[in-house]
């Protein structure tokens, strides 16, 4: 007990570096969110950045795993070691920064935000390590900095995944990629729900407090139905929509001029918007469906596609080989959207 106590102010004063570690990781994680990179020092080469990137990632999770090896054990590290770990691990993580602030804004916002997400998730991967390392024991590896080393670990690593093709022209691609993939859960979910006869909500337990599900209104009409089955067809034009613009953008994207970058980013911009859009009129269609509240969601999601299509059609992607599908599915949402208006025009 003697020797415990003896250890106390010992342990106190090794981990003040990680104190300060900690504090100067939470400004660099704010200037990482916030800040704006350099534009034209010198002339930008992508392969460059990305060796640099990988290198700074790597060398990164080598301190982390350095830092918590360092506080594993019964042998406490002096003051003098962990000020020593704490210098390099912000120098390793600085580095990661400096890279990110490599690149411009002309290669593209889509590009940027993706290695900015990678970047700033080391940095918080880094405090939380060192948040677990403060509050564990003194004298063993506690299961939370185990989880936590792990996870820096894992931020790491994410530098290989990063879409490395053209330019902005990959980063769009994924962004697509990713919508495309939530509007397909959704759209297959809504199917599943929407089988004759099924019970929308046969995947919810009764509830003591809420009651037996026998006592709510859980079962679609005729008129549910019909008025359902346009809103379906809203999904579909948007997994349509999202899988033609993902086409044309690895079929025609280009990254040559700053209006090419630009245009791309657009795309990625209001490709972001369908998924939460088609997310909406799901949950408003589920029973008792309140037709007002199914059509403002679908008059939302119309309109999102209808700026995906107008901004497809105006850009470099769509040459005229491809403005047919265009104009298919505009026509698809406008007539999905008519007879959405039809079956509820007595509730405005």
């Amino acid at each position: 007990r003697t020797a415990v106590l003896e250890a106390a102010p010992a342990a106190m004063a090794a981990r003040e570096p990680l104190r300060e570690l900690r504090g100067a990781l939470c400004a660099l994680l704010a200037r990482v969110r916030e800040g704006e990179p350099g534009e034209g020092r010198e002339p930008f080469e992508l392969p460059r950045f990305w060796d640099a990137l990988g290198q700074t990632f790597q060398v990164t999770s080598q301190e982390a795993t350095k830092l918590s090896l360092a506080f594993s054990g019964p042998v406490l590290t002096s003051a003098e070691d962990c000020r020593k770990l704490s210098e390099d691990v912000q120098s390793a993580v600085i580095a990661v920064a400096t890279v990110y602030y490599w690149l411009p804004k002309g290669q593209g916002t889509t590009l940027r935000k993706m290695v900015r997400d990678a970047t700033a998730e080391v940095v918080e991967g880094m405090i939380q390590l060192t948040e677990t390392i403060l509050s564990a024991p003194l004298d063993r590896l506690s299961q939370e900095q185990l989880i936590s080393t792990g996870g820096v670990w894992g931020a790491c690593e994410q530098v290989p995944n990063l879409p490395r093709g053209e330019y902005n022209q990959a980063a769009v691609a994924s962004v697509l990629a990713a919508c495309l993939g939530v509007v397909k859960d959704a759209l297959e979910e809504m199917e599943h729900a929407l089988v004759e006869g099924q019970d929308p909500y046969s995947d919810i337990m009764e509830d003591e407090e809420l009651g037996f599900r026998g006592n709510r209104d859980i079962y679609w009409s005729e008129a549910d139905r019909k008025l359902l089955s346009s809103c379906m067809g809203l999904m579909k034009a948007s997994k349509a929509c999202l899988k033609k613009v993902l086409g044309v953008v690895k079929a025609h994207g280009k990254a040559d001029s700053p209006e090419q970058i630009a245009q791309l980013d657009d795309l990625a911009d209001i490709a972001n918007e369908i998924s939460p859009s088609v997310d909406e009129l799901a949950l408003s269609m589920y029973p008792p469906v309140n037709e007002l509240a199914v059509r403002l969601n679908a008059a939302k999601l119309a309109s999102v596609l209808k700026k995906v299509l107008e901004i497809t059609k105006t850009s470099h992607v769509c040459p005229p080989s491809e403005e047919g599908w265009v104009q298919f599915l505009t026509g698809a949402v406008d007539h999905n959207m008519n007879k959405i208006k039809n079956f509820t025009q007595d509730q405005l």
